[in-house]
C-alpha cells in the first residue's frame, strides 16, 4: 500500500511516502503555503502522481495530550482532504517528531526538518500497524 504523510504547518508543510510492501519510507518535499493559506494545488498534485491509498496527518498534541493551539487549522486540513480525495486518512500523533528529526539530521539539511518529520509519521505507523 501507498502512503502519504504530512506534517502541517501554517508557513510549509513536510511530506513523506512510504510503501507497505517493503515498509520503508522517505521525505518526499516540503510544500510552501503562501499568506497562512494551504498550497492546495501542490497537494493535488502529489497525491495525483503518487495515488495514495493511505493518508497520514500528523496531530500536533502538547505532551500533557491536549490538542495544541494549530490543531483547529490542522482538523480543518484533514477534512479537506478527506472530502476531496477518495482515501482513507488517519492522524497519528506527532509529539517530537520535528525534535526528533532536528536530531537525526543533525542541523545538516534545517531545510529538510519538515518532510523528514513525515517520514517519522509513516515509521511510527509502521511500528503500530505490523501484522
Amino acid at each position: 500500500m501507498q502512503i502519504v504523510a504530512f506534517d502541517f504547518g501554517t508557513k510549509k508543510i513536510g511530506v513523506a511516502v512510504g510503501q507497505t510492501a517493503t515498509y520503508t519510507s522517505s521525505p518526499l518535499q516540503i510544500i510552501i503555503n503562501k499568506d497562512n493559506k494551504v498550497n492546495w494545488s501542490e497537494i493535488s498534485i502529489l497525491l495525483n502522481e503518487w495515488n495514495p491509498e493511505l493518508i497520514i496527518v500528523g496531530k500536533p498534541l502538547n505532551m500533557d495530550g491536549t490538542d495544541s493551539e494549530i490543531m483547529k487549522q490542522v482538523e480543518k486540513f484533514y477534512e479537506k482532504l478527506k472530502h476531496t480525495y477518495d482515501v482513507n486518512l488517519e492522524y497519528i500523533d506527532e509529539r517530537l517528531t520535528t525534535f526528533e528529526a532536528k536530531q537525526i539530521l543533525e542541523d545538516t539539511d534545517i531545510d529538510k526538518v519538515d518532510a523528514n518529520a513525515a517520514k517519522i509519521l509513516i515509521d511510527n505507523w509502521f511500528e503500530m500497524n505490523k501484522e
